[in-house]
Parts: structure tokens; sequence; C-alpha cells
């Protein structure tokens, strides 16, 4: 009864979900695109395989190292790939091309999901995080296909938001046949939601297994090398609101090293140009990524205004801040720039990713900042002490090896819920 009710507003909702949708495509043109997959229809499915969703850009990155190691232990079993933006869109298509199917995962009403499943018709699904939808869920079981919860976090913020709607997403919860969480503290808050504690491990985050690809950073050497020598800081994922402060840091920042440069990466391509009109408001000199121009010693800021480029931007900076974090959105992935062996700098919200901030910054590889003064300090002090810088990369760095496998315990799980029979390649002596 709960969840015909929740299928019922969602109905009722429909003309506002798709006005908001019309409204992102006058920024993000590729929204007024592919709705039919959003319904359900067409879509690039590979039919009676593994079926992964990845909500949308983070999500995909995040899961890449395990979609890879699939399709080398399942040959026989196509991989198709679900998210909800564009963005996630161009991403799986750019790491993978047509090794995968893809589409967008259709709006949560029990008809569409319904025929989603039956034409998919997926011997497991693989969600990665926290992306659930209650009807998603439902006919997934309905089906008989096993559902499994990859790399799943669980804020406390999101944990009080779940349980004010507990008479929805309990049953959801409950019915996962395998949650791979990543730390003990977000294992407590998924059981108090409904999780079976023999349904849930603790296998720690996936993101702890990043490798970054030779060839990146062959690309980053290679522009590096074209800026002088140049102290670079980056700020990677921002959000509105932040890149105000981030430049009048930048600027204070340039009082001290005049030929610093700011690589200013914008969380959402639809900001792109509204970062731009802040940069010349700002009276700072720009280049844009995607033009190919080299930032010459006049321009202040590059800005990344390009898809698929942040670990490449990472490893062309000193040192990195992670945004999101400035205001409330609760920060990002901070293991990124961790695995390069950059300094972090976070500002205070890091909320969605407590665990491994906290582990971070114990180790003495992030720093926190409450403002943009506090910024500028820190940024000014990692130019200016190199060997401070070296110590807190290093420092991170090595909380990234000293936690990696997770990826392996959690590819033990997905083998477990496949069932390995005649599908895994097997072990080679």
């Amino acid at each position: 009864m709960t969840r015909t009710l929740y299928s019922l507003v969602f109905t009722l909702c429909m003309p506002l979900v798709l006005f908001r949708l019309l409204l992102r495509a006058r920024k993000a043109p590729a929204y007024a695109r592919r709705w039919h997959e959003r319904l359900a229809l067409g879509g690039d499915l590979r039919p009676d395989g593994i079926w992964v969703h990845a909500v949308s850009v983070g999500e995909a990155i995040a899961a890449a190292p395990m979609v890879r190691q699939l399709l080398e232990r399942y040959p026989q079993l196509p991989v198709t790939i679900t998210c909800m933006t564009p963005t996630g869109s161009e991403q799986i298509r750019k790491m993978f091309g047509d090794r995968v199917g893809h589409t967008y995962l259709p709006y949560d009403l029990p008809w569409l999901q319904r025929r989603f499943i039956r034409r998919l018709r997926p011997r497991v699904g693989v969600i990665m995080e926290t992306e659930l939808w209650p009807n998603m869920v439902h006919e997934a079981k309905a089906a008989e296909v096993p559902l499994i919860l990859a790399n799943a976090r669980l804020s406390e913020r999101s944990a009080r938001g779940y349980r004010r709607v507990g008479w929805l997403v309990r049953p959801m919860f409950a019915a996962l046949d395998w949650v791979a969480v990543q730390t003990e503290a977000e294992a407590q808050r998924f059981a108090r939601l409904g999780v079976a504690q023999e349904s849930m491990s603790i296998t720690g985050s996936i993101k702890f297994d990043l490798q970054p690809d030779s060839d990146v950073l062959e690309q980053a050497a290679q522009l590096r090398g074209q800026w002088s020598g140049r102290p670079v800081w980056i700020a990677a994922s921002t959000h509105a609101g932040e890149d105000e402060h981030i430049l009048a840091a930048h600027r204070q920042v340039l009082e001290s090293h005049s030929d610093a440069l700011l690589i200013l990466v914008p969380r959402h391509p639809e900001r792109f140009g509204d970062v731009a009109k802040l940069i010349a408001g700002a009276n700072m000199n720009a280049v844009l990524r995607s033009s190919g121009k080299t930032p010459m010693r006049a321009d202040q800021v590059l800005l990344g205004d390009t898809m698929g480029e942040l670990m490449m931007l990472y490893a062309c900076a000193d040192i990195a801040f992670v945004g999101g974090s400035l205001v409330a959105h609760g920060g990002h992935n901070y293991l990124e720039p961790a695995a390069l062996g950059l300094p972090i700098i976070s500002g205070p919200h890091s909320f969605n990713f407590t665990e491994i901030s906290e582990l971070l910054q114990g180790s003495g590889a992030l720093q926190r900042v409450a403002d943009q003064r506090e910024l500028a300090t820190a940024v000014i002090r990692l130019i200016s002490e190199p060997t401070a810088a070296r110590q807190a990369g290093t420092a991170g760095l090595a909380v990234v090896k000293d936690n990696q496998g997770a990826l392996e315990r959690l590819l033990q799980g997905i083998d477990t819920e496949i069932g390995v029979g005649d599908f895994k390649v097997p072990a080679t002596e």
C-alpha cells in the first residue's frame, strides 16, 4: 500500500519532472535527448547478463575497475550500465565504448521498471553506492534478480532522511540480497533501515583501489611541461557558491606567488559558462581547457570545461582543493588526489566522505579550512613549504595503498550471487 501511494504521487508529479528536465536542457541540451530511454524504450540493452547502475560521473568512474574485472571474469555475460545523467552517460561511453550496453535508467514507476527488467533480464544487478529506488528494487525482486548494493555508503544526514520515510524504504532495504558496505558506522546505519545483518559485509571502499592510468599521467606530464615550472593548485568538483570564494583565495595566493596558476573545475558542465563569467568578473585572465590553448604567464586560471579529464587535471597540480566542501554539499572523492600523492585541502563539509576524510586528515594528508582566507593561507603555505607538501602527499598515498583490497572482496561477493558455474573464466596457474 505504501509503495502504491508513492507510485501514485510520482505519477501525478511526472509533468513537473518532465518540466524540470526541460529546464535543465536549457543549460545542458543533452537532457533533451533520449527521453524514450527514461520511459524504458530503446537504449542499448544487452540481455541475460550483468546490470550495473551508476547514477552519474563519480559513480561511473568508481565502478570502472569493477566493470573491467567483470568483463574479464565473465566474457560470456554481457554487461549493461545504466545511469541518470548525460555526463554519466558520456563518461560511460568514453571509458568502455561498445564493450558494454548502456541506457538511462527509467523513471521509478512500476510499469516502466517492469518493462525495463523484462527487456534486460539481468542475471544480477549491481547498484553503486546508494542509488536505490523502491519500484526498481521491487520489480527486480519480483523477477528474481539478485540485487547487490556495491561500495555502499550512507552518511548520518542521508540516514536521517531515509528514516523520515521509513514506511517506504524499509522494505526496499530489506529486499537487498547483499550490501557491500564501506565502514562499520555505515553498516549500523543500513541495519537500522532494514538491511539484514547476514546480508551485509564490510568490504571497504573500492575507491581505494584506484590506479591512475599511465596514459593519463603521461598526458598530464606533457601538459604541465608547457607551464614553465609555475606553482599549480586545483579546485576540483566545485559547486555554486564556492567559485567566488576560490577566486578570492587565488587573488590572495597571487599576492605571495604571482606566477601561481589555478585549475578551476566545476562539478557540472551546465555551470561552465557561469564560472567563466565569474572569472572575468574577478578581473583574472583565463584559458578554457576546451580551447586546447596553453596558459601563458599572464593567465591566472585554467578553466576545466571538459568532461572526463579530472584525474589528468589533478595530476597537473601540486595541491588539491576538493569542492563541494565549502558549501554544505558534503565533499567529493578525496581519494583521487590522494592516489596521485597530492596534499589535500577540504572545506568543513565532508559528510558524504566522513570516514575517508577523517582517515586522510588523521594521517596528515588532508587539511580542513573554514573559509576563503584559510584556504588562501593553506595554499600559500604548501607552495612555500614544498617539503611539507611532499610529506602530506606521501601520507595520503600511503593511506590509499594501506586500504586497498575492497575491489577483490566485492568481486568475490558478486561471484557468489551470479553463481560462478560455467560463466567465470578459470584462473590460470
